[in-house]
């Protein structure tokens, strides 16, 4: 197999990454795609960082067995805590991170603050912290962890009375009269998308970092001559470490996704 046809393997602490995957289908419609989601250990975001890294180690182990030729963390939590390690570790394969869609909600806004909703670690996490204090210095930036926003969508829960419950619950001790743009700084939550602007209203801008991070592998590869262009049928293949049902429930959340 030349290089340029192996996969790419995309992972996430669950189903959340389906969103970037989708997304990755709709730039890279030739290239092949593995998808892990570690449904069985979800969610991420309240364990250590020591935790997570292991995780995600093990998941990047498997890709290297798959000879992967790129590999996604789809996951903001995971960014956080591994992303840096992974990449002393496999040296020879890109490794690319997610990181909350913090700049471009700034760049949108003339006025009024910007509301990033995330997990515990992504929130707490110096990368976060840094990202901020570089995008952000003269906005004011709220924050807050929605981990029920992954349970939800783990249980297939992206719209109706019962998602919008639990968003208005989440979001019940904030202020949202000023807030101007929400950023969706956990792939889970893109799959909210709706639901959380039926919540807000409108007039609120809705950021998530999927196109972005997608941007960047496109460009890895063609600049490592590895981007696969060629016309035939792209596989997609997705493995679920909570089980078959959790399978077809992705499959179920990519027939599904809608990209901006």
């Amino acid at each position: 197999m030349m290089d340029r046809h192996r996969p790419i393997g995309i992972f996430d602490s669950g189903m959340g990454g389906i969103s970037v995957l989708g997304e990755a289908i709709r730039m890279l419609p030739t290239e092949n795609f593995i998808y892990y989601g570690d449904s069985a250990n979800a969610p991420y975001g309240p364990k250590s960082k020591e935790e997570v890294t292991q995780l995600c180690e093990a998941i990047c182990d498997h890709f290297v067995e798959r000879q992967v030729k790129a590999i996604v963390i789809a996951c903001n939590t995971a960014t956080s805590a591994a992303a840096e390690y992974l990449r002393t570790k496999y040296t020879d394969i890109p490794v690319i991170g997610m990181e909350p869609a913090l700049k471009p909600a700034v760049e949108m806004l003339d006025e009024g603050a910007v509301l990033v909703l995330a997990t515990e670690m992504t929130l707490r996490e110096e990368k976060f912290l840094n990202l901020c204090d570089r995008i952000a210095k003269e906005r004011e930036v709220l924050k807050l962890a929605c981990p029920s926003f992954v349970a939800l969508v783990e249980e297939g829960i992206t719209q109706g009375p019962e998602a919008e419950r639990v968003i208005k619950d989440c979001l019940g001790g904030v202020d949202l009269s000023h807030v101007k743009a929400i950023v969706l700084g956990c792939t889970h939550f893109v799959f909210l998308r709706q639901a959380v602007a039926n919540v807000v209203g409108s007039h609120v801008g809705i950021f998530d970092g999927n196109y972005g991070t997608v941007k960047h592998l496109l460009d890895l590869l063609e600049a490592r001559g590895e981007h696969d262009m060629t016309k035939h049928e792209a596989t997609i293949e997705i493995i679920n470490s909570g089980g078959m049902p959790l399978v077809l429930q992705s499959q179920k959340l990519l027939n599904i996704y809608k990209p901006l």
